[in-house]
């Protein structure tokens, strides 16, 4: 068992459970989006609430922070863009008939998704919507974005006539079991990716690789070629939903209902090390220096050493599921469906696994040109559903 440890700030502000939390490129805010239907700024300084961000008329859903705007979106239907200093809301993007549950902001685009099948592009700055992505024939649940530099050859890139003016992509996860490749520039659906199941939950992009990565409700994580569409590997060895991914170094670990953690070497498809000790689903998973955290529906987050498998910690405190956890100058930050977000101090663990052979470290510094992209991926509602023995147990939704 690892030892125990405490929270040396608790942030109870919000009237509502957290639904996201998001970390600004430059690490100097948090932005929280909760049921209450507000938003909270909070310093990484000094963990204090600076901005309030109250208009929409029901709960936040997700949100995005950069370091000159907040972006959120809600099951009233918009998004909304705050300025990060006064806190005025500087835009209401509309067009969406039902729930937006996720957005992905990427040069001058914002990009949604939504319970009324579709997804989105709009304009950052002109508040207008660019394009809309119809296919799918239920929620759009989980996005990625890349552009067919990162991933084409250039005679491959001339077979795309039509879509030489933009050579953006958009990529959809669907509860109707399907991931979707779009052409940005005119909603055109580039591929179809078949083979799920179930629910697509959660989304992992490797674009210098032409590699993207699936996680269901089907049990499985399911590799794809970006470009061709063919599907490359499956891992099956989780006995409940993949709820969500990260991918460092050709490692990928995927968190899942069964209650496991499972770490896989994407070149082989070989599964090389499961962490347990959970006591319900593993809702939110992230990658820091040898290390890898988790929240659970247990309302526990865990440390574990990524290479052995060991538990190292376990940090109680939470009433209900972790939604979502960020990593800031060895400090811990945890999003609780209870309402409170939690800063908890790993300086002692990332000390120990800095001790860790050389190998343990080269893992973690190669992955820095996919570090960015895993925390998009991640967000999820909790509910409690009741088993077959009746007991209840917190899991995800989205």
């Amino acid at each position: 068992m690892g030892n125990s440890g405490s929270a040396v700030k608790v942030c109870t502000d919000h009237q509502g459970g957290i639904n996201w939390l998001s970390l600004s490129p430059d690490g100097q805010r948090l932005l929280t989006g909760s049921e209450d239907g507000t938003a909270r700024l909070w310093s990484t300084a000094d963990s204090q609430c600076h901005g309030h961000f109250q208009g929409h008329e029901s709960y936040i859903t997700f949100c995005h922070l950069e370091n000159e705007a907040a972006f959120t979106c809600s099951a009233d239907h918009t998004i909304r863009k705050w300025d990060v200093v006064t806190g005025q809301c500087l835009a209401i993007y509309r067009g969406h008939t039902s729930i937006v549950n996720r957005i992905l902001v990427a040069k001058d685009y914002l990009f949604s998704g939504s319970y009324d099948r579709t997804a989105r592009c709009w304009s950052v700055d002109k508040e207008k919507q660019i394009q809309e992505f119809r296919g799918h024939r239920n929620c759009v649940l989980t996005l990625a974005h890349y552009s067919s530099r990162d991933v084409l050859e250039e005679e491959e890139e001339e077979e795309e006539e039509e879509e030489k003016v933009s050579r953006d992509l958009l990529v959809t996860g669907s509860t109707d079991c399907t991931v979707k490749v779009w052409w940005v520039s005119s909603g055109r659906c580039y591929q179809t990716l078949l083979g799920h199941t179930g629910a697509v939950l959660c989304l992992i992009l490797d674009a210098p690789n032409r590699e993207l990565f699936s996680g269901s409700t089907d049990y499985t994580i399911r590799t794809w070629n970006i470009v061709t569409g063919e599907q490359l590997k499956v891992f099956k060895e989780h006995q409940g939903s993949v709820i969500c991914l990260e991918l460092v170094n050709r490692h990928l670990y995927s968190g899942s209902a069964d209650r496991t953690v499972k770490c896989w070497f994407v070149d082989t498809g070989e599964r090389i090390q499961t962490y347990k000790a959970h006591k319900h689903s593993v809702s939110t998973l992230k990658y820091h220096a040898g290390i890898l955290f988790t929240g659970s529906g247990d309302a526990c987050a865990r440390a574990f050493n990524s290479r052995s498998g060991v538990l190292q910690k376990i940090f109680r405190g939470h009433k209900f599921i972790i939604n979502c956890i960020q990593i800031h100058n060895e400090l811990l930050y945890t999003a609780s469906h209870d309402g409170t977000l939690r800063v908890w101090d790993i300086r002692g663990i990332c000390k120990r696994n800095k001790r860790r052979p050389k190998k343990e470290r080269s893992v973690q510094g190669r992955s820095s040109q996919k570090g960015s992209l895993a925390r998009l991926f991640n967000n999820k509602v909790g509910c409690m559903i009741q088993q077959e023995n009746g007991e209840h147990e917190a899991v995800e939704l989205m």
